[in-house]
């Protein structure tokens, strides 16, 4: 199986910006998308931003300009700058990738364990 190990939430004043980390490790053959979503209290979870394969990055309109998505295929991880914070940006991050662990196997979604963020006004 494969776990994804996630490091990089915190506390921010309004204005400033933090680093999320997401390595997946375990039996790995290949990954395709790589993304973040979020979920505030109350909330649904919601797509964040997404990166293909190929490296192409998807936003969602919340964070477009103030987020980059990234991601380094060696390592199998993933990573989000964020930056110009805002007080709305306050969720539990959580990291997902789709790999498979063998050529002929399906693709299989996996979850993060989630990170905190809040950001205070």
């Amino acid at each position: 199986q494969v776990q994804l190990v996630e490091s990089g939430g915190g506390l921010v004043q309004a204005g400033g910006s933090l680093r999320l980390s997401c390595a997946a490790q375990g039996k790995i053959f290949s990954i395709d998308g790589m993304g973040w979503y979020r979920q505030a209290p109350g909330k649904q979870r919601e797509l964040v931003a997404t990166i293909g394969s190929r490296g192409s990055p998807y936003y969602a309109n919340s964070v477009m300009g103030r987020f980059t998505i990234s991601r380094d295929n060696a390592k199998n991880a993933v990573s989000l700058q964020m930056n110009s914070l805002k007080p709305d940006d306050t969720a539990v991050y959580y990291c997902n990738v789709r790999s498979k662990s063998a050529l002929w196997d399906p693709w299989k979604d996996y979850w993060g364990q989630g990170t905190q963020v809040t950001v205070s006004s």
